[in-house]
């Protein structure tokens, strides 16, 4: 398949993404229950570019309203979520089929090169393990593992990138 693997180097705005993503991640950290099917919290989150033509960029937006909800194994709700979840969820509220399993979801959906990423294409790492969602301009949306939140990332300081595809 080819993916690439290669880390590009962190450009001079990667370090400002940075420090943006851990703003909004202790601006959001989990102080309690939401109500089940809301959103856990209001927070001030990064722009999404709407530029995405297929429609996926509402699904990028609609992951940021989760922004500091915990990281449940197998969770794919509003009170909980593991990294294929979160996407398997926001995009079921658009009226789209993203399975609940990495490698389901990989093998789903087209390919796209990390030069063509549009927001809400879904970025791999760790071998294909781990998922997130694009959001545009290098930061991603993800739930990372036990003990952690759904977040903002930036992928150019994320290991382990494999690849992304473009739900349809």
């Amino acid at each position: 398949m080819g993916v690439s693997r290669t880390v590009r180097g962190i450009s001079a705005t990667a370090a400002a993404l940075a420090a943006l993503a851990a703003s909004a991640t202790q601006a959001s950290a989990h102080s309690g229950s939401a109500a089940a099917g809301a959103p856990a919290r209001s927070v001030v989150a990064p722009d999404v570019p709407g530029s995405a033509t297929n429609g996926n960029a509402a699904a990028a937006r609609l992951a940021l309203r989760y922004l500091g909800v915990p990281y449940v194994w197998g969770g794919a709700g509003p009170s909980g979520f593991d990294c294929s979840g979160l996407p398997s969820y926001v995009y079921a509220q658009i009226g789209r089929s993203v399975p609940h399993f990495t490698g389901a979801i990989w093998a789903a959906f087209s390919q796209v090169s990390r030069e063509q990423l549009q927001a809400g294409d879904l970025v791999f790492f760790n071998g294909g393990e781990h998922v997130g969602i694009y959001l545009g301009s290098g930061r991603f949306v993800h739930s990372p593992h036990s003990g952690d939140v759904v977040k903002v990332s930036d992928l150019a300081t994320y290991p382990g990138y494999v690849g992304a595809v473009r739900p349809s």
